[in-house]
């Protein structure tokens, strides 16, 4: 289901509930803490990030359910589970020529809810899925946008071209006096071969080595 709301905050039980994605778009200006990576970059024309997530109700693993009947506990409940789906460009600083772009990013992941940050921190290296701990009926969509876009961007944002070129680093500039228009250069000089394998070469023919 789609609908113009912003969804900042969504009720899980409802969304599991209804069996449907829940989708929109959030304007990349909302994201303050996405926005604050570019913020010189103009965003009045930027169409934003969709998105849209999809809840449903698991049975536990049955490995899980056949220990707890073992030890006589009670019946392992039903888990919650999340999925989120994001695509759109977000602002970044390129770090070869130091100026912001857009960067298209895409993320699909699941969520697993469990009751508290403990149960979190006891099951997080066991479990190949995220966790995440309910709080309350409300669950904080936007934070999770904002999480999940700012952990997909790249470690070392940069262009696939950059649109200026790149300063000379400091060793590019060897050899420049060769082209210097007041440089006086001997005869010798100016027809002595220039790549050192040929300086070698004539070494060698004139007896020097």
């Amino acid at each position: 289901m789609h609908d113009t709301a912003l969804h900042d905050w969504i009720d899980l039980d409802a969304l599991a509930r209804s069996g449907q994605w829940l989708e929109g778009r959030q304007p990349i200006d909302r994201l303050a803490r996405v926005r604050a990576e570019a913020p010189e970059l103009d965003a009045r024309d930027h169409a934003g990030v969709a998105w849209r997530v999809w809840a449903e109700w698991r049975e536990p693993p049955a490995a899980v359910a056949a220990a707890l009947r073992a030890l006589g506990g009670a019946p392992a409940a039903r888990q919650l589970w999340l999925r989120l789906q994001v695509h759109g460009a977000v602002p970044l600083v390129c770090q070869r020529c130091l100026e912001p772009y857009w960067q298209p990013l895409e993320v699909d992941r699941w969520f697993r809810f469990v009751a508290d940050e403990a149960t979190a921190e006891a099951e997080d290296e066991h479990c190949e899925e995220d966790l995440l701990v309910r709080s309350g009926p409300r669950f904080d969509l936007r934070g999770l946008i904002e999480d999940e876009l700012l952990l997909a961007a790249p470690l070392v944002p940069h262009h696939l071209q950059c649109p200026t070129p790149l300063p000379l680093a400091a060793g590019d500039r060897l050899g420049a006096v060769d082209h210097l228009p007041d440089a006086k250069v001997s005869d010798d000089a100016a027809a002595a071969p220039r790549q050192p394998l040929a300086v070698l070469a004539s070494l060698r023919k004139g007896g020097k080595l």
